[in-house]
């Protein structure tokens, strides 16, 4: 009975390797320059990356005031802040693409939160969460510096 298990598992091991070998394999490509999530192509969850700046908080965007720009859709919470976006898109998104800017500094790339946000030098940086933030606020000149020489070929 031992045997007929052993054989049976054994079978079963080897059909398994044949169909995966035939299958096409997944070449993953770098990922994209701005973040947005796995099943998404909305930036910063949707937030209006303007309002960080006029506004100093995180506000939902509408899907009536969208802009394609980097490959990603961006929304906005007002018609003056999507034309000044349009005007000057660098000036306004965050800095690697929206990823989080502790993992970047770490030579790595993570999702970011809307809520971890900090404007330095007028750039807005953005965290995975307020915890990772805060580890990224221990050091901010140091961690922007590895950041910019870690971006973007953390990507690949």
């Amino acid at each position: 009975m031992l045997m007929l298990i052993s054989r049976r598992h054994l079978l079963f091991t080897l059909a398994t390797g044949a169909i995966a070998s035939a299958l096409p394999t997944a070449s993953y490509a770098a990922q994209d320059p701005i973040y947005t999530g796995f099943l998404s192509s909305v930036a910063i969850d949707g937030h209006d990356p303007v309002a960080y700046f006029s506004q100093s908080k995180p506000v939902e965007g509408s899907v009536k005031f969208a802009y394609e720009w980097m490959g990603a859709t961006w929304h906005f919470s007002s018609a003056k802040n999507l034309e000044a976006f349009k005007e000057n898109p660098e000036t306004f998104a965050p800095q690697y693409g929206g990823y989080c800017a502790w993992a970047v500094a770490q030579g790595d790339t993570a999702s970011a939160d809307p809520n971890a946000w900090k404007i330095v030098n007028n750039k807005l940086y953005l965290n995975y969460n307020s915890d990772i933030q805060r580890r990224w606020e221990r050091d901010i000149s140091g961690n922007i510096k590895r950041g910019d020489e870690n971006w973007p070929h953390v990507l690949n």
